[in-house]
């Protein structure tokens, strides 16, 4: 599979995730755009695409800036990195609602763990 293949893949399966974290955490909503041309699929599909560019641009500078907090922390910081990276997106979508920071925390961790899982289960890595 070609390398956009594999990301857009990778978008598909993290909406599904924004998903499942939106129905089990009560502060974190996805607005859907029922409008739309692909209605409120399309909105998880367009959360999930600013999540995975945040991440991909914004992430490696905010972790390697903050590792000596994560170093001491013994890696718990990483939480609080994943919930500003939630932030982040909820701060530039107005699809995305994040109610607080715990909340950010706890589908931060969600996000995380359930994208761990995906990468064992699914073949989605990128080969050089």
């Amino acid at each position: 599979m070609s390398t956009i293949v594999k990301f857009a893949l990778r978008v598909v399966v993290l909406a599904v995730i924004i998903y499942v974290v939106t129905q089990l955490v009560s502060g974190i909503t996805v607005i859907g755009n029922t409008e739309g041309t692909f209605g409120e699929v399309g909105t998880y599909l367009w959360v999930a695409l600013l999540f995975a560019v945040v991440n991909t641009l914004v992430g490696p500078v905010v972790r390697l800036l903050s590792l000596p907090f994560v170093v001491l922390t013994l890696g718990l910081f990483l939480l609080v990195i994943n919930a500003a990276l939630l932030g982040i997106t909820a701060a530039i979508s107005d699809r995305l609602e994040v109610d607080g920071f715990w909340t950010a925390v706890v589908g931060g961790f969600l996000i995380a763990l359930f994208s761990w899982i995906a990468e064992l289960v699914l073949p989605l890595e990128v080969k050089r």
